[in-house]
């Protein structure tokens, strides 16, 4: 029997990763199977979870899913654990409207799975058991069954804030963490440095380990996870027919490039893709291949180095000209574009399209997309709709074409430039828009037939010049 629980925080910071991250580690660390799961679109949190784990992490989002698909994603990947975990998002109740659709507390309900609220006590004690108690109220169907208190000054601010707590809601507390003067998770432009660059996570994980085993009552919180109850037909994965043959698809993957769904490479897999991993910063070229997959990631954090690997680069727009099926998120984009600028030094890149990006100091897009593909292109068929989500500080500093070259319209998020997005060039789409493959289920299978029929022209055309 699977168990599982939802750990949940008033806001964001509250430091439900710090504790998220810490039991994943603390478990994983008894020889417990511990699969973890991050709500919401994350590519950073989940990583962390991920490392913690020693295993993929997985996305449920209540936006981009429909409760069939969250419920078969979490069977499918939970059947052979002994405990789930899953991170909320935001604060517990947070969603996209005033009802709190898609939220933290929502998904909960649906997977019907307790809560574990982590709570900010910093120059607070008894309206700490105000806000827990309020929770408790608002919505009735949230089980929220511990409570962890987290940034305490002193012993006597522990007491007063767990008898209060207690006292009042009647919900145990199952942990109390010290303030601490170390950000274990040190922040910067897009959030949490992502564990990819963080010099010391594997120390950090072990860390966070340690302060769980101090100070979370580890046997109470595993008393408070509920059995959940996992259906093997819905628990199994739809692999698709791959009479068709594997074709090799590169991701690039490394310190620039590191945002993956484990689900949108498993379906390529799926799909009958063999993927091959190659880092842009030190490959001398991009190997044979019949596709490409450029996720997203923090092209600016390491432009430099790209761009010092100018073989590589010149490479990939060869393969571009070439004709090679290109699918490209975000730093993807940024990646196939002319350059980017960083404090006045001017990064140059692929240049696959006359694109110049710069930084911005703030966001310049974040939240939820919807798109319509509005005229053709490689891999969407003409007036499909997507869903998706976007995250940049990245801007487009000059662009050597016209918006209505633009193949989306987009209904809801900002894209590329005047409420579209989606470049193309031959059989390149570059898009600001991440795409999660539960959602956009088509997606993987396009990617690959493009490949395949790449590979089998590229055979065509070697045998007319051998003959």
């Amino acid at each position: 029997m699977t168990k599982g629980i939802v750990v949940a925080g008033l806001s964001g910071g509250s430091g439900k990763s710090m504790v998220a991250v810490g039991l994943v580690a603390a478990y994983a660390g008894q020889g417990r199977r511990v699969v973890p799961f991050k709500k919401g679109p994350d590519y950073i949190d989940a990583g962390w979870l991920q490392l913690a784990a020693g295993q993929p992490c997985y996305n449920l989002d209540p936006y981009l899913m429909d409760h069939d698909t969250i419920s078969n994603s979490f069977a499918a990947h939970s059947r052979n654990a002994d405990m789930t975990i899953i991170e909320g998002n935001r604060g517990l109740f947070d969603g996209v409207n005033v009802e709190g659709a898609y939220s933290t507390a929502e998904l909960s309900v649906h997977l019907k799975l307790p809560v574990l609220l982590v709570v900010d006590c910093t120059k607070a004690t008894r309206t700490i058991a105000a806000l827990v108690l309020g929770c408790t109220k608002l919505d009735p169907r949230v089980m929220i069954k511990g409570v962890v208190l987290n940034r305490l000054g002193t012993a006597r601010h522990e007491s007063i804030v767990r008898q209060s707590v207690e006292h009042y809601t009647g919900i145990p507390v199952v942990g109390a963490l010290p303030r601490s003067k170390t950000d274990i998770f040190p922040q910067r432009h897009l959030g949490v440095t992502p564990h990819q660059e963080h010099d010391t996570a594997g120390q950090a994980t072990r860390m966070l380990a340690g302060m769980a085993n101090e100070y979370l009552d580890l046997p109470k919180i595993e008393s408070l996870m509920a059995d959940i109850q996992l259906s093997v037909a819905s628990a199994k994965s739809a692999v698709q027919d791959v009479s068709a043959g594997k074709v090799r698809i590169g991701i690039l993957k490394d310190a620039a490039f590191q945002f993956y769904y484990p689900e949108n490479l498993q379906a390529l897999e799926n799909e009958g893709a063999e993927l091959v991993e190659i880092n842009a910063m030190t490959a001398e070229k991009l190997p044979e291949l019949d596709g490409l997959y450029i996720g997203g990631g923090f092209p600016e954090t390491s432009a430099r180095r790209l761009a010092d690997n100018s073989a590589f680069r010149q490479s990939v727009k060869q393969a571009a000209e070439s004709g090679l099926p290109i699918y490209a998120e975000c730093g993807g984009l940024i990646y196939l574009g002319e350059s980017i600028q960083l404090e006045g030094e001017v990064c140059h890149l692929a240049g696959v399209f006359p694109v110049r990006f710069g930084l911005h100091k703030k966001p310049q897009a974040h939240g939820y997309t919807e798109l319509t593909a509005r005229t053709i292109n490689p891999f969407y068929s003409e007036g499909e709709k997507i869903k998706g989500h976007e995250f940049r500080y990245s801007t487009v500093l000059s662009w050597q074409g016209n918006p209505s070259d633009l193949i989306f319209d987009m209904q809801r998020g900002v894209g590329f430039m005047d409420g579209r997005d989606g470049l193309v060039y031959k059989n390149v789409l570059a898009l600001y828009s991440h795409i999660h493959a539960l959602s956009t289920p088509q997606w993987a299978g396009s990617l690959v037939s493009r490949a395949r029929e790449f590979n089998k022209e590229r055979g065509v055309a070697g045998s007319v010049a051998n003959s």
